[in-house]
């Protein structure tokens, strides 16, 4: 078994991206700016947004945390949308889902300008996605797709059963891994709470993708020997033997199922990592496409 380290690839990522940063301020170019929008406190979400940030620091990229409150109403957020589709000083930007229940976050999805959507949420972008036409990936089945391209696991011509229907990861990634693409040209099941033999499905699986938000969903009598398995799950599960009060447990029942996997990622260090590399890679895109 083989684990799939998202931390280390994602900071072989950062690292190629550093160089190119500076190549760009060596030539006297603009680096790259990454703004995020976080609306209230929700824990999860400034974790990530800080971890964000963290990245793009590194890199050296410039970048801006706007901080709104809970309670902004869903026109003045749109305004602030607006804003920064308006400002050329920042290349690309993310609103940190999810939103406050009074906020349609359709809506404001559909308010990011496509050229700096780098989360790769917005309808065109993900049109352009399964046409095959240049255009911000998402950035989660990015990162996926970069970690199987990175480990060099075979996908042509397997069987990849996706569990989970979101628009964020689930329907795009079944689309990416069936388009034609060196890691893509699977044939893909895409699952969810209506599929019907489910573990008959997963049992069949060469590549098995987890993004259901269930804790430890699928288990090893789930799958057979040599599965490449992704887990996109992350959870908070109270814990009170750690310090943080609480432990992060995926969709995959790790020890198990790691005993029959080829290659497994591990929840945390496995897709989140990943996640914030291609927003970064979206992001250096934002400004070479400009």
């Amino acid at each position: 078994m083989v684990l799939l380290d998202g931390k280390k690839t994602s900071q072989e990522i950062k690292e190629e991206l550093k160089i190119k940063v500076n190549q760009l301020l060596a030539e006297g170019k603009k680096v790259p700016h990454l703004a995020a929008v976080l609306v209230g406190d929700n824990g999860a979400s400034i974790t990530y947004v800080n971890a964000k940030v963290k990245a793009c620091e590194y890199v050296g990229f410039d970048s801006t945390l706007i901080k709104l409150p809970a309670d902004i109403s869903e026109d003045d957020l749109i305004k602030k949308i607006d804003q920064l589709n308006n400002n050329d000083d920042i290349d690309g930007y993310i609103v940190q889902l999810p939103l406050p229940e009074h906020i349609d976050e359709l809506k404001v999805t559909m308010a990011i300008s496509p050229s700096k959507d780098v989360d790769g949420f917005h309808p065109e972008n993900l049109g352009k996605m399964v046409l095959n036409l240049p255009c911000f990936l998402p950035a989660t089945p990015y990162g996926i797709v970069q970690l199987l391209e990175r480990y060099k696991i075979e996908t042509s011509g397997k069987h990849c059963v996706v569990l989970g229907r979101s628009h964020i990861v689930g329907s795009p990634m079944s689309i990416l891994m069936a388009r034609k693409h060196p890691y893509g040209n699977c044939t893909v099941t895409l699952t969810h709470s209506r599929t019907k033999n489910l573990k008959e499905i997963t049992k069949s699986a060469d590549i098995i993708i987890a993004a259901l938000g269930k804790t430890e969903f699928l288990t090893a009598d789930m799958v057979k020997e040599g599965v490449v398995v992704i887990d996109v799950g992350i959870t908070r599960v109270k814990d009170e033997t750690k310090k943080s009060g609480f432990k992060l447990l995926g969709d995959v029942k790790f020890d198990e199922v790691s005993q029959k996997a080829s290659y497994i990622t591990p929840v945390p260090g496995g897709v989140g990592p990943m996640t914030i590399a291609s927003l970064m890679v979206n992001t250096f895109k934002a400004v070479e496409m400009k």
